[in-house]
C-alpha cells in the first residue's frame, strides 16, 4: 500500500492553517486561511485532483492535531465530505489520545509509530493518505515511508510558518504531474525516488 501525502502548500514551504485564521495558531502564526484567501472560490481543479485520489483511498493516516480538526470541522458542516471521512478509515498517531477514539473508524497508533506505519505499508492495498500532519510527515520520511506527495501549491509567500520540508530532511523525488489551474495553483504529483 502507498503512503501519499496531499496537502495545500504556499511557495515557501509553509502548510500551517490553510483553511481558516483559527486552524492552527500555534507561534503566533497569524496568516491562517491563507489557502481560501489566495483563490476567488473554491477550485474545481483541486477539487477534482482531491476526489481523484480519495477514490483510491484505504484511508487516512492523521496526526493528533489533523484528526480533531477535521473531526470538529467537517462534522459540523455536514454533506456528502462528513458522511465519507465518517464512514474511511482513520489511523490517528498519537502519544496524548487514548481509546476509544471519539470518531468513528478511528484506530490509535500510540507507540512504535515508525513500524506501525511500515507494517501498514507492507499490506496489500491502494493508498493512505496523510492530510495536514507535518510531525508525521516529516518522522516517516526520515525512515523513508513516504512513496508519494499530491501538493497544491499556492502562489504566495508567507515567509513564516511551519514548513512540509523541515530539519534535516532529504529525500530524492520524481515529478510525475503538473497542472496549472485557472486560479494560479499548480497542482503536483512527485514520487519518492526509492518507491
Amino acid at each position: 500500500m502507498k503512503i501519499v501525502v496531499m496537502n495545500n502548500v504556499t511557495l515557501d514551504g509553509v502548510i500551517q492553517g490553510p483553511g481558516r485564521a483559527d486552524e492552527d495558531t500555534r507561534g503566533g502564526f497569524t496568516h491562517g486561511g491563507w489557502a481560501s484567501q489566495n483563490i476567488e472560490q473554491p477550485d474545481p481543479e483541486i477539487g477534482a485532483a482531491m476526489g481523484k485520489r480519495m477514490s483510491r483511498s484505504d484511508g487516512l493516516l492523521l496526526g493528533r492535531r489533523t484528526y480533531e480538526d477535521l473531526m470538529t470541522t467537517w462534522n459540523a458542516r455536514g454533506g456528502m465530505f462528513k458522511d465519507a471521512l465518517n464512514a474511511a478509515q482513520k489511523y490517528v498517531v498519537s502519544q496524548t489520545l487514548t481509546d476509544p477514539l471519539p470518531w468513528p473508524n478511528s484506530k490509535l497508533i500510540a507507540s512504535n509509530v515508525v513500524e506501525a506505519v511500515a507494517d501498514l505499508r507492507s499490506r496489500p492495498g491502494r493508498e493512505l493518505h496523510i492530510m495536514g500532519s507535518g510531525q508525521l510527515i516529516e518522522t516517516l520520511m526520515a525512515h523513508q515511508l513516504v512513496d508519494e506527495f499530491l501538493l497544491m501549491i499556492f502562489p504566495v509567500v508567507l515567509g513564516s510558518g511551519r514548513r512540509l520540508f523541515a530539519g534535516d530532511t532529504f529525500a530524492e523525488l520524481d515529478l510525475v504531474d503538473a497542472t496549472a489551474t485557472q486560479s494560479g495553483v499548480v497542482i503536483t504529483t512527485y514520487r519518492a525516488k526509492s518507491a
